[in-house]
């Protein structure tokens, strides 16, 4: 089965991997040293596309695509291990869709319905908005507004037009949008994919400079809304937990009705360099070893660095000015 190479976004930048087709599907591996095989998108990946595993390592085994380990995991709301391979759980975060009624009043902080209310009474409105150049238009100005986040570096800051328009335009087929818009501009949107009876969300973002008026909780409320209309099952945003530590993100999560649903990952060695690390427990390389005081410190200096190298660029160009 020929080789290729299949283009994936690694922190906002493109890098070519080598791929695969296999069943109906691209199958990809990244990693230097330890190359670990995974289906591309998997999370968007319709239906069951490993099937029996057996199957499916005997098909990757019989391709030229250089792996050492595959891993692949089970789809909400199916979380009850299948199958006898070496698993870790996966952490997600997800509102199981009942009502709308339901999530506001019994799943969400009291402070997320104060923000609903704020929302709407400074004249914040939220609606599914077509897939268009006002629409990308709208995101640019949004990715635009500082190159760091969270205290990381903005992996979307000054990208162009045709490239955010590129970025969006994936499986839109099975995709909708959220706008939500303040004055006729739009300060934060949702892209949502429909995959089986789920909708996973591939951006949740909106402008820090109109935070105050409360435009994701908004968003986020419309998403819920829609996808009880909609009949899923499960609204999916991202990871709940970030290696073993919450965050800020996690706590959003929480006060807004997600919740932490594991599911099984599995890891099945295919050379016996996969084997090793598994057994060493360094198919992760070898950040999640390290001690939770080392990784807040680097977090911490990550972030006073950004804001150090933000801080400099401002004043050089009011110096300039």
């Amino acid at each position: 089965m020929a080789l290729n190479q299949t283009e994936i976004r690694v922190q906002g930048r493109p890098v070519m991997v080598p791929s695969v087709e296999l069943n109906g599907n691209t199958v990809i591996t990244t990693g230097k040293w330890l190359k670990t095989a995974a289906l591309r998108d998997e999370e968007l990946v319709e239906g069951d596309p490993v099937g029996d595993p057996k199957l499916f390592v005997k098909g990757l085994k019989d391709t030229a695509l250089p792996a050492d380990i595959l891993t692949f995991s089970q789809r909400l709301p199916d979380i009850t291990p299948r199958y006898a391979y070496y698993l870790e759980w996966e952490s997600m975060a997800a509102i199981r869709i009942t009502t709308f009624q339901d999530w506001l009043h019994r799943r969400v902080e009291y402070d997320v319905r104060k923000a609903l209310k704020k929302a709407a009474k400074l004249g914040v409105s939220v609606r599914t908005v077509a897939f268009d150049d006002a629409l990308i238009s709208g995101i640019v100005r949004i990715y635009n507004e500082s190159p760091i986040r969270q205290g990381k570096r903005f992996w979307h800051y000054q990208k162009s037009f045709e490239t955010v328009k590129m970025e969006k335009s994936t499986y839109l087929e099975r995709s909708e949008f959220i706008g939500a818009y303040y004055e006729n501009e739009l300060i934060g949107f949702i892209k949502m994919v429909y995959v089986d009876r789920l909708a996973s969300t591939l951006h949740v973002i909106s402008r820090t400079k109109h935070a105050s008026k409360k435009p994701t909780n908004a968003l986020i409320a419309k998403a819920v809304d829609i996808c009880e209309q909609k009949k899923i099952t499960h609204l999916v945003y991202g990871n709940y937990r970030y290696g073993d530590m919450n965050s800020s993100l996690t706590e959003f999560k929480r006060r807004n009705g997600f919740e932490e649903i594991c599911v099984p990952r599995y890891y099945i060695p295919l050379t016996a360099k996969g084997r090793l690390c598994l057994e060493l427990g360094l198919h992760h390389g070898i950040k999640p070893v390290l001690p939770r005081s080392i990784l807040r410190a680097l977090r911490s200096a990550r972030s006073k660095f950004y804001k150090l190298q933000l801080a400099g660029k401002s004043n050089a160009q009011a110096e300039s000015q």
